[in-house]
This record gives structure tokens, sequence and C-alpha cells, in this order.
């Protein structure tokens, strides 16, 4: 392997362990594409998210008092400047109905989990704008758009279609049930520091009809949020590695 390609490959396989010794998945996370009624990111290609489906006790809770099984995921550590720019995208979804009020959270916190700012909330409501939840702390995020009703999914009584919701793909307990869309937050972070951020779900007073949330296209004045690299990022890697092998080759043999 030549000297570019041994040092694409380390970069690449440094890349990998750091996220993967960062990131944290408490309960049931994971990567997709477009799927169902939830769209690719907005960036194209795909998102990470988080679901009450195989969730744990607590995995996604803010300890209201009455949470039940969720899941949480959070991003390695990265380091920001006083007035540093915090942009991503999200999109929460839910089977479940208002007399379940489910719920999903962003959370900026400092490399050691200290809550600094809670970015936004989400929860089921019949009515109105499900972003911020009702009950719950208000958006310190810029959301764009600002009014966000519940749009609902192409399931059973506008229960959300979507792989990660399990079982409970396409299907409704009640009024309340479908998904927000895509929604961009913004957050000015206010001092130097070395942060993370987190992504929660929680299913509230049951385990029944569960709830997702969707994100992507974290970054940081610009620059992406350290993490394990999506798939078309490995993809793109793997190309590369491809390609300098072939021209390695190439020179070989033109050589001989």
């Amino acid at each position: 392997m030549g000297g570019f390609s041994k040092i694409l490959l380390s970069g690449a396989m440094a890349l990998g362990m750091a996220g993967a010794a960062q990131a944290q998945c408490v309960g049931n996370c994971g990567t997709s594409g477009a799927n169902g009624d939830i769209a690719a990111s907005p960036l194209g290609g795909s998102y990470r998210w988080v679901s009450t489906d195989g969730g744990v006790a607590g995995g996604g809770s803010l300890n209201l008092g009455s949470e039940t099984s969720g899941s949480r995921n959070v991003t390695g550590n990265f380091t920001a400047n006083a007035g540093s720019l915090l942009t991503f995208y999200f999109n929460y979804a839910t089977s479940d109905g208002a007399g379940f009020a489910d719920y999903a959270w962003s959370q900026l916190q400092t490399g050691g989990g200290t809550n600094v700012a809670t970015l936004f909330t989400a929860r089921t409501t019949p009515g109105g704008d499900t972003v911020p939840g009702f009950g719950l702390a208000p958006p310190l995020a810029t959301l764009i758009p600002t009014s966000t009703p519940i749009l609902l999914g192409s399931g059973t009584n506008g229960g959300p279609v979507w792989a990660p919701l399990g079982g409970n793909s396409g299907q409704c307990f009640a009024l309340g049930c479908g998904y927000t869309g895509w929604i961009q937050a913004t957050y000015t972070i206010a001092a130097a520091g070395t942060y993370r951020l987190a992504f929660g779900v929680t299913n509230w007073d049951d385990n029944a009809f569960d709830s997702g949330l969707a994100y992507a296209g974290v970054f940081v004045d610009g620059n992406p949020v350290p993490g394990v690299p999506e798939p078309a990022s490995w993809a793109m890697l793997i190309a590369g590695f491809g390609l300098v092998g072939a021209t390695a080759r190439r020179r070989r043999a033109v050589a001989a």
C-alpha cells in the first residue's frame, strides 16, 4: 500500500476508533436513509436515530417522573469557541397519542455530561405545535420552521410508517400520531469549552406505541461533530482506497 493510501487508512481508522470510543448509545440507536414517512436528511443521505422500540428503563428520560423505556445517543466530544454556531436537523415521529405523552429532546452538554442548554423538546399532542413539547422547557435553539404541527403519517389514523418504530410502524394509539418533518435548529454557544450533544426519546406512563427521533447534519462552525462516520463517509473512504490502490498498480505495471 502506498504512503498516501496508508495516511488515508490510518486517518479513517483513527476517526472510526475515536468516534466509537467517545460516542455513547443507551437503548436502541441506528442509522438510516429515507424510510417510509421519514425522508432522507435535508443535506442528503443518511441520518441517525434513537427509538423507544428496544429502549431501556430511563434510557431517554429527563427525569420528569412518569417516563418508562427509551433511548439516548451522545456524540463524541468537540471543542467550541465563544460564539461558535451549532446547527443540526431533527424529525420527531410518534405512534402514541396525547394520553400517553411520549417526548424527545436534545441537550448541549459539557464533555463530562452536565447539561448546558436544552436545545429543543418535542411531544405528542393532538393539536398545536409539537415543538416545544407541552409541559417541557422551551427550546433555547432557534427553530426553522417556527410552527411545528404534527404531520399525519401514511399509516392507520396517521400513524407514521418508519422502520425504527418496530412493530408500531404505521400504527396509531390516538390523536397526535405522526411526525414533525425535518426541523433545523441553530444555537450560539456562549463560552469556549469542550462539549457533546445528547439526543433522547422516551415512552410516558407505559411501554406501548413507540416514538423515535431522527437527526442529521450536526455541525459546529461548519465542521462536523465527531462520531463514527456515516456509511456514506465510509463508502467514500473505501472508494478512495480502491482508487489509490488501482493507481499504484498501474504505476507498477508501467514501470515493469
